[in-house]
């Protein structure tokens, strides 16, 4: 089969498409025939060095796809059959035209989502959901701020924030991003990161009140202001670190406000986490998604032997939605 690989640390021209072994599905795993392939962030990490893949993992990028069931390794009980339609979480090996994933990490796509456009949902869903509902405790009324606000999570996030009721405030760095994430996402509250501070802006547009959850993919450089955009009793997520690992933190100012830290990451979680964290968005996201209430957002789509122009194209940031490569 194909397959993409990192030839060494560095920009998009060293992604390489090889010939290699299909893989074989090991106990309680699914063999797929890929379609699509949803690029992340962790992707770029890992193509310029930053971002390992866990132990046992495959070497390939990409940590989402979805495809057809073609076989299944010993021992997997769920009720799949070859030909199924379906997307996987990945903790590699996406930039493929097989890959074998354990079966828990597997759904069935969400009805009137076309296969290629469900690749770009796995990954986004499941850290969303996972990150503002099971760890930020999000409730409806709420105020959350998302950073990053027209990317793959971003855009994932202020619908499913919408969705749950809560009150959206969103980052961006332009005006015509910020145009996007309130009038086209639906934001309550768009700052232009650029030109102001966000937390005062927040404060300004949102009654006095900082954000009760923050999502946050910039990590150490939004330390300090995160924290300052707060709410009492808010809770910071940090699930990215584009702005680097280590910041300042004002421990008095998180202490009058009584509020919290949490930093998590998807991809290192064991299986059964994962598994947990798939079923809860099978329940309560695909649901959205079936009656419009959340929208996939494909903004282009690059032919698998193309990944190198599709690495160019997220590394400069004018998409609004996910990136797929389709094999």
């Amino acid at each position: 089969m194909k397959a993409v690989y990192i030839s060494e640390p560095g920009g998009p021209e060293v992604l390489e498409l090889r010939e290699v072994p299909a893989p074989v599905p090991g106990e309680g795993e699914v063999l797929i025939d890929v379609v699509a392939a949803g690029l992340n962030r962790a992707d770029v990490q890992q193509r310029r060095g930053f971002y390992p893949p866990p132990p046992g993992a495959s070497d390939i990028p990409g940590l989402e796809v979805s495809g057809r069931i073609a076989g299944f390794g010993p021992g997997v009980t769920k009720p799949f059959s070859v030909g199924d339609k379906v997307v996987a979480l990945l903790a590699g090996g996406g930039y493929a035209e097989q890959v074998a994933v354990p079966a828990g990490q597997v759904l069935r796509i969400p009805d009137g989502v076309d296969l290629v456009t469900a690749a770009a949902l796995p990954e986004v869903a499941a850290t969303v959901y996972s990150n503002l509902v099971m760890t930020a405790q999000l409730q409806a009324g709420e105020t959350v701020l998302i950073h990053g606000a027209t990317g793959g999570i971003g855009t994932m996030a202020i619908q499913l924030a919408k969705a749950l009721g809560a009150r959206v405030a969103a980052t961006a760095g332009t005006a015509e991003k910020v145009g996007t994430a309130t009038a086209f996402l639906g934001a309550d509250i768009g700052i232009n990161y650029t030109e102001e501070a966000f937390p005062e802006s927040l404060r300004a547009q949102n009654g006095g009140k900082g954000a009760d959850v923050i999502l946050d993919v910039v990590g150490a450089k939004y330390l300090g202001q995160n924290v300052d955009a707060l709410a009492d009793y808010g809770r910071l997520v940090v699930i990215g670190l584009q702005g680097g690992t280590k910041g300042e933190l004002d421990l008095g100012q998180l202490l009058t406000k009584r509020a919290a830290i949490i930093a998590t990451a998807l991809r290192p979680r064991p299986v059964e986490e994962k598994t947990v964290i798939m079923n809860a968005v099978r329940d309560a996201v695909w649901p959205m998604l079936a009656d419009g209430r959340i929208r996939p957002l494909v903004a282009k789509t690059f032919p698998l032997g193309e990944v190198q122009a599709a690495h160019r194209y997220f590394d400069s940031g004018e998409h609004v939605g996910k990136v797929l490569l389709v094999t």
